[in-house]
């Protein structure tokens, strides 16, 4: 059978087979010399190797590919020019001095850093006499250079061999067996670049799995990381104007005004004795303006709007960035999204971050999904912050079939998350858990029935019906009329599971979906584009917190710290979140990152004003928040906008500072 196989197809996976050698080589040497993995139990460095060898298989099918391609191509006629034989040579020749270049100065540079070389390591070539000069001074760089001839002559004479290898002997083969062969083999190196079963590709925010940066770091495979993280290479923080707006900062969060210092320590002299369990719950593209307890005309949520009337709820409560994944970093870092490129999660070089969820000492620690976690790089987040965190996926649960792009419905995920807690609930362990929902989302796979729950049809409602509560569509409407029976339906299992009465649940929106001209609104948030910021925030907890409606201005950052307040936990917020339940913390605002006429812009909700200024052209505006019109007013209340200016740069300018400066001490 091997012998039917044609050569130019032999010739590529031996190519791509010795690539994957040499670079597993490398890590080979990263582990003998660099990785500092003694403390790290056998069990986390072996999945680091196999995480990490997939990782280099990528690596090593992505650097041949292209040559690949032209051999399928070419096919049996590759052999027969020395043409081809010249460029092959080059190819290879240059793919081994290149990959090797960069794991030297990956070596160089774990060396100095103690990180694997990211596209921050551009920086170094601002100026590039003193890294030059540094690099001489540091390094055998003569020696390094002969042996990077070295390497040259034996790589060029590699290709040349393996060329003449092949180039023995001819199998005449039919056009339709070569096409065979040409997809074939596309495929099997495709799948390897692809490089796993689930529905995402093998993304670096895998390799972020461990607690131990030191094992994460081994994971990694610093070619593939460079290139992940090249998007962000110029996401940095200017120190020069953060410490221009630390002290504003400073004295709206009541910290530290004669030193840089975001710690914040919270003790509780009186913690309850059985500790509360904590459920997060996301609400997928759930703003206010869809729901009829905040005004929609249509009767969208009428059992969230019980839940709410039993809880406490925030009405003035805001993201940071309209988007699913935006959210979940900030919820769970306690810092705003303001990436320009892309979202904060799928940013390589800021995920490691100090955060309250992994301080619940003594709690099971969960994250249900019902896709895959791998979906923009949220398993890193997730897994790279929270010491034994257990993540169900997709694939993990008992049952639930896939029902769409998503993965398991909403139904099925709380009753999968419902059984996970309630064993814990039997074992006595209590528990945080943070359930991401997604049926509420486009393409709005609703079923026909579940228990109780029907849709409606389009013969029983018009459009016109449809426009006066916004709805872009029908599945939009009954998208959020099954995210409000399974939450119903979440709370009856927790009641029946028998951790409903000791849990503090904490319901929060995501983002609020596209809508249409939302005519039913008192104020005029969605003509100055933040409507789609602000979402609903409750939380329903009988035993802890009594029924009421919080007005305070309030933002996504803050649910953590206000959570693990209610739960008397003791923490230290590194972060710029508040717990909003403080009776003393009155001077609160909410902090946004929107689209401001094209151009990318931030804005600040505050004392019922709107304060926005776009990122480039520097444009600013000042808006009532109340009045029935958009008018800037920044001339009539200069005062209100100089100190909402402030505000508003202490904030963008924080964000990114601790960005790079909330890291994990190890």
């Amino acid at each position: 059978m091997f012998k039917k196989i044609p050569n130019y197809i032999k010739y590529i996976f031996t190519n791509v087979f010795f690539l994957f050698i040499f670079i597993a080589f490398f890590r080979g040497l990263f582990y003998a010399f660099f990785a500092s993995l003694e403390n790290v139990s056998s069990q986390e460095i072996q999945k680091a190797l196999l995480l990490g060898l997939r990782f280099d298989l990528k690596l090593a099918i992505l650097t041949f590919f292209p040559l690949a391609i032209f051999v399928l191509i070419i096919n049996h006629n590759f052999f027969k020019s020395i043409i081809y034989k010249r460029i092959a040579a080059i190819y290879i020749t240059f793919s081994y001095f290149i990959l090797t270049l960069f794991y030297l100065f990956d070596f160089g540079y774990y060396e100095y850093l103690a990180i694997r070389l990211d596209a921050s390591s551009l920086r170094f070539l601002s100026n590039f006499k003193i890294s030059f000069q540094v690099l001489i001074e540091s390094y055998p760089i003569y020696k390094g250079v002969f042996g990077l001839t070295i390497l040259c002559f034996i790589s060029h004479k590699y290709a040349t061999l393996i060329f003449n290898i092949f180039n023995k002997g001819y199998q005449k083969i039919t056009n339709k067996l070569k096409a065979v062969f040409f997809v074939f083999t596309f495929l099997i190196l495709s799948f390897g670049v692809f490089n796993s079963i689930t529905h995402y590709p093998l993304r670096w925010s895998e390799a972020f799995f461990s607690k131990n940066n030191a094992i994460n770091q081994f994971t990694l495979n610093p070619v593939l990381y460079f290139f992940d993280s090249f998007a962000f290479r110029s996401e940095g923080v200017n120190l020069e104007e953060f410490k221009t707006y630390y002290p504003v900062i400073a004295k709206h969060l009541d910290l530290p005004q004669d030193t840089i210092n975001f710690e914040k320590k919270v003790t509780f002299e009186n913690p309850y004795k059985e500790k509360p369990n904590v459920v997060f719950v996301m609400l997928e593209s759930v703003g206010t303006a869809p729901m009829s307890f905040y005004g929609n005309p249509l009767n969208s949520t009428p059992k969230m709007d019980s839940i709410i009337k039993e809880s406490a709820s925030f009405s003035k409560f805001y993201v940071h960035k309209p988007g699913t994944a935006a959210s979940v970093f900030a919820s769970i870092t306690g810092l705003p999204d303001i990436e320009d490129v892309k979202t904060a999660s799928r940013n390589p070089m800021i995920i490691d971050q100090r955060i309250i969820f992994d301080q619940f000492i003594g709690y099971e620690k969960l994250y249900f999904i019902g896709g895959s976690a791998n979906w923009a790089n949220i398993r890193g987040v997730f897994q790279s912050n929270i010491k034994n965190l257990k993540i169900y996926e997709e694939g993990s649960f008992e049952e639930g079939k896939r029902a769409d792009v998503w993965g398991i419905d909403d139904y099925d995920l709380f009753k999968e998350s419902d059984k996970k807690l309630k064993k814990l609930q039997e074992k006595g362990k209590p528990f945080v858990a943070y359930i991401q929902t997604a049926t509420n989302h486009m393409p709005f796979t609703v079923p026909d029935k579940k228990e109780s729950f029907t849709p409606i049809l389009e013969n029983e409602i018009d459009e016109k019906t449809l426009l006066r509560g916004g709805f872009r569509s029908l599945g939009q409407l009954n998208g959020i009329r099954y995210l409000d029976f399974n939450i119903a339906r979440f709370l009856e299992r927790a009641k029946e599971s028998g951790y409903y009465e000791n849990s503090i649940f904490i319901f929060f929106g995501d983002h609020r979906g596209g809508m249409k001209k939302l005519n039913f609104l008192k104020n005029n948030e969605d003509d100055l584009g933040v409507q789609v910021h602000h979402v609903p925030f409750f939380i329903h907890a009988p035993k802890y917190i009594k029924p009421q409606i919080i007005d305070k201005f309030a933002k996504l950052i803050d649910i953590f710290p206000t959570a693990t307040s209610l739960a008397k936990v003791n923490y230290t917020n590194y972060t710029l979140g508040r717990n909003l339940l403080d009776s003393t913390s009155n001077n609160t605002a909410a902090f946004v990152y929107i689209q401001s006429k094209g151009e990318k812009a931030v804005g600040v909700l505050k004392d019922n004003f709107y304060y926005e200024k776009t990122n480039i052209s520097k444009k600013t505006g000042l808006y009532s928040l109340q009045a029935d019109t958009v008018k800037d007013i920044q001339r009539d209340k200069p005062a209100i906008a100089k100190q909402m200016d402030s505000l508003l740069s202490a904030y963008y300018h924080t964000t990114k500072y601790l960005y790079f400066n909330n890291k994990k001490k190890m």
